[in-house]
């Protein structure tokens, strides 16, 4: 649960370059998963339950929250697994766990350990709120709701006092930004009926990204479609009404990402965090919200549009499988040294060639996804202005790289209209 007044701005962690990101750009809590047992078992490294003590204690150094995702379909078999896993984060000090299954919700509750309710329960309604007010200090509404259902709902829960089992206020996430699916809240069988591959377990093959045919089975009459991609919608933003999201009464704005790249989860989380802070210091405006826009057009994204939030009935789909960022990053090369006292790091050049002017990205497990513009650097010790594959080159520097590290040119992406 938050502790200031401020909604909690909660941030991706699909590996440890993702982790420092989200902690180098401001955000309050994160969430990750560890092993097989998240929903994004497929679709990002995840980490393992050594990593435990590590990722708590580099967000306990940024008094950042930590959120354990154990929201999949539970069988039998997983149970034990479900059970050490919970008690190694609860040794590890992990914040809470984010659940949608009763044997993860009970299990939790059973050694102490705080619960959130995942998006997968669905909650529609104050009086499915309160019953999981039995359980849970915090919960995730369903994302097919109004931001008007939602404030309706966060009056109710203030006007008859619902809490938590930590004896506070129940508290409401919701959904602020990032990919959304056709499925209602993430329930979505159709990779398991297409590949035996199940959405609810982590293992989604995102057929509903596809191209599809539409064919009278009858007649053999193929329908003309307006838009091809007639199940995948557009990622879902807020920036440009974020006021309304927190004077609705929410208290945890979820970024979904954690199979997005670091350089994504550093650049919406500063987004993010900058609106955030503008909005309680009174200086958010329209100005802001373009210049917002256009940071987050530049990673990966499948065009924005503003959900179900502001009341409107239909979807909006995207024109394309793929992303839409007006920018992408080309591999250069990787770290080698850094210098602490001269504050340079050095470079071997392995791909692409690098100039002075250009925008480059470090990242790394420790790093997280540093962005800078180069405004000199040395060639194989020779001031010079552009380095080709094979060369050796350091660049002044204001954090430090270590050898894991690998160095990206960022270069404009042509995006097909």
């Amino acid at each position: 649960m938050t502790t200031t007044g401020k909604i909690e701005l909660m941030a991706p962690a699909g590996n440890f370059e993702s982790l420092q990101a989200a902690l180098d750009n401001g955000a309050d809590s994160i969430y990750f998963g560890v092993e097989q047992l998240n929903m994004r078992a497929r679709a990002s490294i995840n980490f393992t339950l050594d990593d435990l003590q590590e990722i708590s204690k580099r967000c306990k150094e940024k008094n950042v929250r930590t959120y354990l995702t154990l929201n999949t379909i539970i069988y039998d078999h997983d149970l034990s697994i479900i059970k050490t896993l919970l008690q190694k984060a609860k040794e590890a000090d992990i914040t809470a766990v984010i659940a949608m299954d009763q044997a993860v919700i009970s299990s939790a509750r059973a050694i102490g350990m705080e619960v959130h309710i995942s998006t997968q329960i669905n909650i529609t309604n104050i009086e499915t709120a309160r019953f999981y007010a039995m359980f849970a200090d915090t919960m995730v509404l369903s994302r097919e709701l109004s931001l008007r259902q939602v404030k309706k709902i966060t009056e109710q829960i203030a006007k008859e006092n619902i809490c938590g089992p930590s004896g506070k206020l129940l508290e409401i996430e919701i959904f602020g930004h990032g990919a959304l699916c056709m499925a209602v809240s993430g329930k979505c069988y159709m990779s398991l009926h297409s590949s035996n591959s199940s959405a609810n377990r982590g293992a989604c093959k995102q057929n509903c990204r596809k191209k599809y045919t539409v064919i009278d089975q009858e007649t053999g009459f193929e329908m003309e479609l307006d838009n091809e991609y007639i199940m995948s919608p557009k990622d879902l933003c807020t920036i440009d009404f974020l006021d309304q999201i927190i004077d609705a009464g929410v208290k945890v704005l979820k970024i979904e990402g954690r199979g997005r790249a670091p350089e994504y989860v550093a650049k919406v989380i500063k987004c993010y965090r900058d609106a955030i802070d503008s909005i309680e210091q009174g200086t958010y405006n329209k100005e802001k919200v373009i210049s917002w826009m256009l940071e987050l057009e530049k990673v990966y994204n499948r065009g924005f549009w503003s959900g179900y939030y502001l009341g409107q009935k239909l979807g909006e789909w995207s024109n394309g499988s793929g992303s839409h960022a007006t920018q992408k990053k080309i591999y250069v090369g990787k770290g080698m040294h850094f210098f602490p006292k001269a504050n340079i790091g050095e470079f071997k050049i392995e791909a692409y060639d690098i100039n002075v002017g250009d925008t480059i990205l470090i990242t790394g497990p420790t790093t997280g996804a540093k962005e800078m513009q180069i405004d000199q650097m040395f060639v194989n010790d020779v001031e010079g202005s552009s380095a080709q594959k094979g060369d050796s080159c350091t660049i002044p520097l204001n954090f430090r790289i270590r050898p894991s590290d690998k160095l990206y040119k960022i270069v404009e992406n042509k995006v097909e209209a």
